[in-house]
């Protein structure tokens, strides 16, 4: 159980370095702030019940899914200047 709270916090990290080390849309940015997020949500929940390392894996793809949204429509709306 450790070893997968401490697997998920390096990918945690991993991921929050990689992708911030060139420039990027908001889709992209968000996405990965929304995975990073989800992923430590995910793990501290899935850590009640004894799944840290699935709680992290669900909680990065869903949030993954909302960020790159959202960052989609602050790239859809920049587009259009409003």
């Amino acid at each position: 159980m450790k070893k997968s709270l401490q697997l998920s916090s390096l990918a945690a990290i991993s991921c929050a370095l990689f992708t911030q080390c060139q420039p990027q849309n908001h889709a992209q940015a968000d996405a990965a702030t929304g995975a990073l997020l989800g992923a430590g949500i995910g793990a501290i929940i899935g850590n009640q019940s004894g799944n840290a390392g699935t709680g992290a894996a669900i909680g990065a793809a869903a949030g993954g899914l909302g960020g790159a949204a959202v960052g989609k429509r602050k790239d859809d709306q920049n587009a259009y200047g409003y």
